[in-house]
């Protein structure tokens, strides 16, 4: 006979240990407990986004954010600054830094811009020349003068901005809503990513991630034309039956090893996700299908000219599918080069303004002519913005210190601004606003009070704010 071989026991998960040591009772205590903090629940079993309640009744119903990535000039676009114009060339007076950031940039004398501004509306809220379709809608913005962050790298600054931290890993603005409210539509995600196709993002994936939530609450990357979601469409030789079958074993297997293992957020996530897509291979084409808007509506968002075709047609996407309940759009413009204006801030800006402010524009007129505007959530920025003093002569250094951002729509109270940078736009001075503050305030909108949406991790109930956050009360409306 063989020698006999010593056993190793497979590792087990903390419920399989409990079921086998404690006869079930510490199990059910464990999972009672959970039910309790959401970590387990019907709905993270079985349709993790089914409509959940608000804290509180809010207008906000579902967002769209206009990531503008790779970090726009708010000295080119909403906070004009006289003082800078009048001081360009010169070095950075001693006022506005300490010695070590003077001499840092001693050989980099102030820029000042080529654009003009205008009081725009009845509000009078200032808006350069390179946006002048936006312009028309000065009074349906917020504009936030004063936003700051924590890091001047593009991939922290870009998840800091969409997840709160500047660490990697953590669950994205949009992974949070989708967890806190569920969505309108079991056929499409409650959280959909529109990326621009010229490149990916600054930090990846990550940025739309889900962190430590359920995993079915990330981000779907959805793009236009005839197949919005990779390798969505089953093969020609496959009837619906046969898939129908094929799912459901798949399902009954990986609910046995469930069952036999303990419970696992990522296998639940995958058979959610096998049931979504099954879903969604009749309710995407659809929501994606641009052939019965009219030649109006398509013209309304630049469809028929070619340095607004792209951008306008993602916009028109995102109407599109909040129309259909999605929660949550998030639609990036620039690739990883972006708004990211090192070299020459003028012609860089100047190419990325023409290919957004007409679709922007036309999403906010499309959006308010079809009443959707009073319930959605409109949301424009970048990580972070760009700095007054030059640099390659001509280009701007990034800058966490002080930015611009608006929100319009749902609860938000327009032709308004809010904060100031300093007189040169260095830094925020006046109402400063962190990007705690932010999330704190977009999560007030749709009705989250930001210290009450948590997940329990690692010991510790986690938020997007952290420990900090106070909603900017003033743009409410």
């Amino acid at each position: 006979m063989p020698p006999s071989q010593p056993h190793f026991p497979r590792a087990t998960s903390r419920r399989m240990f409990l079921q086998n040591a404690g006869g079930g009772f510490g199990a059910l205590a464990l999972a009672w407990l959970l039910e309790q903090d959401h970590a387990l629940g019907a709905a993270d079993i079985g349709q993790p986004h089914l409509a959940k309640p608000s804290h509180f009744p809010a207008k906000a119903q579902r967002v769209i954010y206009l990531f503008m990535h790779g970090g726009p000039s708010h000295l080119e676009t909403f906070d004009p600054k006289p003082d800078l114009q009048r001081l360009a060339g010169q070095p950075l007076p001693e006022s506005f830094g300490p010695v070590a950031t003077r001499r840092k940039v001693a050989h980099n004398p102030l820029l000042g811009t080529k654009r003009s501004f205008q009081k725009c509306g009845q509000s009078g809220i200032e808006i350069s020349d390179f946006l002048p379709h936006l312009r028309s809608y000065a009074d349906d913005l917020a504009v936030i003068r004063s936003c700051w962050a924590d890091s001047v790298n593009h991939p922290q600054a870009v998840y800091q901005m969409n997840t709160g931290s500047i660490l990697m890993g953590k669950p994205s603005l949009g992974s949070w809503v989708s967890y806190g409210l569920g969505t309108e539509n079991q056929d499409l995600p409650a959280f959909v990513v529109l990326p621009d196709p010229g490149g990916g993002i600054k930090g990846g994936p990550p940025a739309y991630g889900a962190g430590f939530l359920p995993a079915s609450h990330q981000g779907t990357v959805m793009r236009g034309g005839d197949q919005p979601i990779l390798d969505l469409s089953p093969p020609d030789d496959t009837t619906p039956q046969q898939q129908r079958g094929m799912l459901d074993l798949i399902g009954r297997l990986n609910a046995h090893h469930r069952e036999q293992h303990g419970s696992d957020g990522e296998l639940t996530a995958r058979i959610q996700s096998y049931e979504l897509a099954y879903r969604m291979q009749s309710a995407a084409p659809e929501a994606v299908e641009l052939a019965n808007e009219t030649a109006e509506t398509k013209s309304l968002y630049g469809l028929d000219d070619r340095r607004t075709v792209e951008f306008g047609t993602r916009c028109l996407l995102a109407r599109r599918l909040i129309e259909r309940g999605v929660r949550f759009v998030q639609l990036y413009s620039g690739d990883v080069g972006g708004w990211d204006a090192h070299d020459d801030v003028e012609t860089n800006h100047a190419a990325m303004c023409a290919r957004t402010d007409k679709p922007i524009a036309g999403l906010l007129a499309d959006l308010k002519r079809r009443g959707l505007l009073d319930s959605t959530l409109v949301i424009w920025g970048g990580e972070f913005g760009r700095m007054p003093m030059s640099e390659s002569g001509k280009g701007r250094d990034h800058n966490p210190h002080g930015f611009a951002c608006w929100l319009a729509g749902a609860g938000v109270k327009g032709g308004t601004v809010h904060g100031a940078t300093d007189a040169v736009g260095l830094r925020a001075e006046v109402d400063r606003v962190h990007v705690h503050d932010l999330h704190a305030t977009i999560l007030h909108l749709m009705g989250i009070d930001h210290t009450k949406l948590t997940f329990p991790h690692n010991g510790r109930e986690e938020r997007l704010t952290d420990t900090a956050g106070k909603v900017v009360r003033s743009i409410l409306a």
